[in-house]
């Protein structure tokens, strides 16, 4: 997955949080590089229910949600006739909480990401049919039809779009990571980190973005200071300490572990967020269908119909994700530049 920045930074930001005692064992079941089996959701009839079995990840949620027959009109005929909208995620074999991985009964899939798909197959007036796989394997899914879209935090670039299509639905983005007492803040502006410490993953695109602004610095003769450790245990114990005063990393994994540590006395919060594109471009997460399938216009709209009618909010908040919001979902929006991605 060369092209996929975000999403690997993402998994190696979490690598401590996924080794939690309470999420180990969930965790441990989704083993192996084939397929995994498909779950077919079976909630009661437009009801959805955000965060089950995750353990703690999100804020459990039953989300009213029926057919929207307008929308789901626009479906290919083929989709509609079967009666089932087969969601791709790319969470073997580990996982990435809080966005996808087994839950805390050892077999169901949880997370935002599948749970979003059976959202909007509600709308649809279809059973949401989640199939886990490796992340490989989740665009052969896509290529060969076995799955219609995939919901599996796939960042929107103009190289992937010469064979998929997109409906955006949440912010790529990147933030800081600070002690809850801490009362220092980034506002995006590149000034507030002189005179700071912060830790970065090595070889991820947020020490890329970092070094470039240490850079910046320098040239005003002011200091950033960037250092690296072996795992995110060792981060957060730095953090924690106080040797470091942030971590920069991607948004959903701290969210996670904000809310992992809340009750604890090393409470953490989220200081600010960043595009993963960058300052030029926002950076958009986007349902990953193969190009020219028709499925993109139906998503968005569907989606906008969740944005509209305030499902879409209760969704992020019960992840807490609300600060990767967008305020409407595009078909194939402009994506990280092919140069870049």
């Amino acid at each position: 997955m060369p092209t996929h920045f975000t999403r690997r930074s993402l998994i190696r930001g979490i690598t401590a949080v996924t080794a939690v005692a309470s999420l180990a064992t969930g965790l441990a079941a989704c083993g192996g590089d084939s397929d995994a089996a498909t779950t077919t959701d079976s909630a009661k009839s437009g009801e959805v229910v955000i965060g089950q079995h995750s353990n703690g990840a999100a804020t459990q949620t039953t989300i009213k949600v029926s057919e929207v027959k307008s929308i789901s009109a626009e479906l290919p005929a083929a989709v509609k006739k079967r009666g089932r909208l087969e969601i791709g995620i790319g969470a073997l074999p580990a996982g990435f909480p809080p966005l996808a991985y087994i839950g805390d009964d050892q077999k169901s899939l949880t997370g935002s990401e599948p749970d979003l798909g059976r959202l909007i197959a509600a709308v649809f007036g279809l059973k949401a049919q989640v199939k886990n796989s490796t992340w490989e394997n989740l665009f052969v899914g896509i290529d060969s039809g076995k799955v219609d879209v995939a919901f599996s935090n796939v960042t929107d670039t103009e190289e992937r779009k010469k064979k998929y299509e997109f409906a955006s639905y949440r912010q790529d983005n990147l933030a800081f990571i600070v002690p809850k007492k801490s009362t220092w803040n980034f506002d995006g502006d590149y000034e507030s980190l002189a005179g700071k410490t912060i830790a970065v993953g090595s070889g991820t695109n947020q020490e890329k973005i970092l070094l470039e602004w240490k850079d910046k610095l320098a040239k005003e003769g002011k200091k950033l200071t960037v250092k690296y450790f072996q795992d995110s245990t060792s981060t957060y114990l730095a953090l924690n300490s106080g040797k470091v005063d942030a971590s920069f990393g991607p948004n959903p994994g701290f969210a996670y572990h904000n809310r992992q540590v809340a009750d604890t006395p090393n409470a953490t919060r989220t200081a600010g967020t960043y595009s993963g594109a960058g300052v030029s471009l926002q950076g958009l997460i986007a349902a990953t269908a193969k190009k020219d399938s028709g499925l993109a216009k139906p998503l968005a709209d569907a989606i906008n119909y969740l944005i509209e009618n305030g499902q879409y909010a209760q969704w992020l908040k019960a992840y807490d994700l609300s600060n990767e919001a967008v305020a409407k979902s595009e078909v194939n929006p402009p994506g990280l530049p092919l140069d870049n991605s």
